[in-house]
């Protein structure tokens, strides 16, 4: 009788864990979405342009 209440103990704990991380996921991907994230810095000037960098050496390694 005693293992099955600890089984079930146990059961209890790891839901209740299961149950608290979820929770705490959901409150961090609510922040993470409310937050407002800087636009990307602009490319300095001078650098070359790297649109075209794979077609010029896609087939370098053939």
């Amino acid at each position: 009788m005693e293992t099955i209440v600890l089984i079930a103990a146990i059961i209890l704990a790891i839901g209740i864990g299961m149950r608290l991380i979820h929770l705490l996921n959901a409150q961090h991907d609510a922040r993470i979405a409310a937050h407002r994230f800087s636009d990307p810095l602009p490319k300095p000037p001078g650098l070359p342009d790297d649109s075209g960098h794979r077609a010029h050496h896609g087939d370098a390694g053939r």
